[in-house]
C-alpha cells in the first residue's frame, strides 16, 4: 500500500514537472513514428454484438493517422478476440505485452475480462487505459495504479443509488424486483441498489435473481421476478441479449412496472430491437454520452459521428451505440497522449491519465467533462436519465450528479 500510494505521488509530480521543452522519452512501444497500442475485443462469444467498438476505435485511428497521427506518431492498434472470456482476455494481454511489446492496454471491455488482467498489468507497470466497466473498483490509485476505467456513465453503485432516487422520487414506497448477471459487474449493482435502500432494502426489494452470461435465456428468472409484481425491474446485465429478453419477456406477461436498464444496454440496435420497440417504450437507463439520433438537429458533432460511420464503417449498424462509445474512448484517448506531447514513457502516460481537467469529449451530454486526479481516477461522475420513446433514447432529465 505504502508503495502504491508513493507512486501515485510520483505519477502526480511527473504531469507537473514535466517542461513543454523536455527532450523525448520513450517507453516500450513507441517511437518517434509509432506507438503501438494492445487491445482486447469479444468479436466472437455471447458480448459479439459489442465488438463494433473495437472496430470503430481502429476506424478513428486510422483517421488519425491519414491526418499525421499524434505528434507525428501513428496509432497501432493490436486488437485480438478474447470472445469475453477472462482466460482468453489474459493470454491475449501476455501476447500484447511480451509478445507484440505494446506501450499499454486500452479499451478492454467488461468488468470480469478487465479484472483478469489487472494484477498481471500492475505488476509488471503496464497501464491498462480507459477500459470499459462501470466497477467502482477500478477506482483504486492505491492499490491498482496502473488502471483506469472510463465508462458509458457513473459507476455501477453510483448509476444504481441515481436510479433508486429517480425511482422513489416517483413512489416512495415502490417495492423493486432486480435481474443482475453473475459476476462483478452484477453484484455490484445489486450492492448499489442495497446502499441505496439502505435500513428499507430488506422490505423494499421484493426479489433479486442472478444469471449467468452463457446462460441461454432469462425467462425463468424474469417469470418469477414477476410474480411479485413489484412496482420497479431493475435490469443490471452488460450483456445486450439478456437486457433484450428480459425486456421482451415482462412485456410478453404483461408485467408493466417501471424498468430500469443497465446503462451499457442502452442500445436501440442490440437491445431495444430484438426486445421489440413497443416492449422497450417507456424504459429508463443513465447515461454520459449523447443519446443517438439518426437525423440530428443542430449537433455538429453527433453530425460528424454519423458521416464518420457512413465513411469509415458503411456496413455497420449505426443505431449501435457501442460504436458511438468507442468513438468516445478513442477521442479521449488521442487528447491524453497529446496531453504526453514527447514524454511518452509509462509512468508518464499514467501520471497524464491521472491529471485529467475539464476535458471535453465532442459526444458527451452538456456539462460532462472528465476529471481525474492522482486520488481518484473517475473521469465521469455524472449523467443523465434517458427514456425510450419507441423510436429513440431521449433525456428525460437534468443532469444528475453521482457521488
Amino acid at each position: 500500500m505504502r508503495a502504491a500510494l508513493a507512486l501515485a505521488a510520483a505519477l502526480a509530480a511527473a504531469c507537473l514537472s514535466t517542461p513543454a521543452s523536455a527532450q523525448k522519452s520513450y517507453g516500450p512501444g513507441v517511437s518517434d513514428t509509432e506507438i503501438k497500442i494492445g487491445n482486447t475485443m469479444p468479436y466472437s462469444g455471447p458480448a459479439s454484438p459489442l465488438s463494433i467498438t473495437g472496430r470503430v476505435i481502429s476506424a478513428y485511428f486510422d483517421e488519425i493517422n491519414e491526418k499525421g497521427g499524434v505528434g507525428g506518431r501513428k496509432l497501432n492498434l493490436i486488437s485480438l478476440d478474447d470472445a469475453f472470456s477472462p482466460p482468453k482476455t489474459m493470454e491475449a494481454a501476455r501476447r500484447l505485452v511480451e509478445g507484440e511489446g505494446v506501450a499499454f492496454i486500452f479499451a478492454t471491455m467488461g468488468t470480469a475480462p478487465s479484472s483478469a488482467i489487472a494484477k498481471y498489468l500492475n505488476s509488471n507497470k503496464v497501464p491498462q487505459l480507459f477500459l470499459i466497466s462501470s466497477a467502482s473498483k477500478w477506482n483504486d490509485p492505491a492499490n491498482m495504479p496502473w488502471s483506469m476505467a472510463l465508462p458509458w456513465a457513473p459507476n455501477y453503485t453510483s448509476e444504481a443509488a441515481i436510479d433508486i432516487a429517480y425511482a422513489r422520487a416517483k413512489n416512495p414506497n415502490a417495492r423493486f424486483a432486480v435481474l443482475y448477471q453473475n459476476d462483478d459487474a452484477g453484484k455490484e449493482y445489486l450492492r448499489g441498489v442495497r446502499e441505496a435502500l439502505g435500513a428499507d432494502a430488506d422490505k423494499a426489494i421484493a426479489m433479486a435473481s442472478s444469471f449467468e452470461v452463457a446462460d441461454p435465456t432469462v425467462d425463468s428468472q424474469v417469470l418469477t421476478l414477476a410474480s411479485t409484481k413489484a412496482d420497479v425491474f431493475m435490469i443490471y446485465s452488460v450483456t445486450p441479449r439478456a437486457c433484450a429478453q428480459a425486456i421482451r419477456k415482462a412485456h410478453e406477461v404483461g408485467w408493466q412496472p417501471t424498468r430500469f436498464l443497465a446503462s451499457g444496454c442502452a442500445n436501440k440496435a442490440t437491445v431495444m430491437v430484438p426486445a421489440g420497440l413497443d416492449a422497450g417504450k417507456g424504459v429508463l437507463s443513465l447515461g454520459a454520452l449523447k443519446p443517438f439520433v439518426e437525423v440530428p438537429k443542430d449537433d455538429p458533432a453527433m453530425t460528424a459521428y454519423i458521416d464518420f460511420m457512413k465513411k469509415r464503417l458503411p456496413n455497420a449498424d449505426i443505431n449501435n451505440v457501442a460504436g458511438l462509445y468507442g468513438y468516445t474512448v478513442a477521442e479521449a484517448l488521442v487528447v491524453l497522449l497529446k496531453q504526453c506531447k514527447d514524454n511518452l514513457t509509462r509512468e508518464n502516460i499514467m501520471a497524464q491519465a491521472a491529471n485529467l481537467k475539464n476535458v471535453p469529449l465532442s459526444l458527451l451530454m452538456p456539462g460532462i467533462t472528465l476529471n481525474t486526479t492522482p486520488q481518484d481516477f473517475r473521469p465521469i461522475k455524472d449523467g443523465y436519465m434517458l427514456q425510450f420513446d419507441g423510436n429513440d433514447w431521449i433525456v428525460a432529465s437534468e443532469l444528475l450528479r453521482g457521488t
